[in-house]
C-alpha cells in the first residue's frame, strides 16, 4: 500500500524531478511500447521513492560515512608522522 504523500520525497529540485518524469515516461515507450502520462509517470515515482527512498538514503549515509572514516584515519596517521619528526 502507498503511504500518504510525504514533503519527506520532495528532495527533488524541479528540473531533476521533470526529468525523472521524462525518463519514466520515456522509459515505457521505448521498454514496453506504452504511453503513459506525467500523472500516471508521477505516480510511478512517488511509489519508488516512498517504497525504496530510504533504504537508498540509508545507504548513502552508510557510505559517506565509511568514508568520512578512512579519510579521518589517513588524517590521523598523516598528523602521527607529523609528531614523530
Amino acid at each position: 500500500m502507498i503511504k500518504n504523500k510525504s514533503s519527506k520525497f520532495d528532495f527533488l529540485t524541479k528540473e531533476r524531478h521533470n526529468e525523472a518524469i521524462d525518463s519514466i515516461i520515456a522509459f515505457f515507450q521505448d521498454e514496453r511500447g506504452e504511453k503513459i502520462g506525467i500523472i500516471a509517470a508521477e505516480e510511478i515515482l512517488d511509489f519508488f521513492l516512498q517504497t525504496i527512498g530510504d533504504d537508498v538514503y540509508k545507504k548513502a549515509v552508510g557510505d559517506v560515512k565509511k568514508l568520512l572514516k578512512e579519510r579521518m584515519d589517513d588524517l590521523d596517521i598523516e598528523l602521527d608522522l607529523l609528531t614523530e619528526k
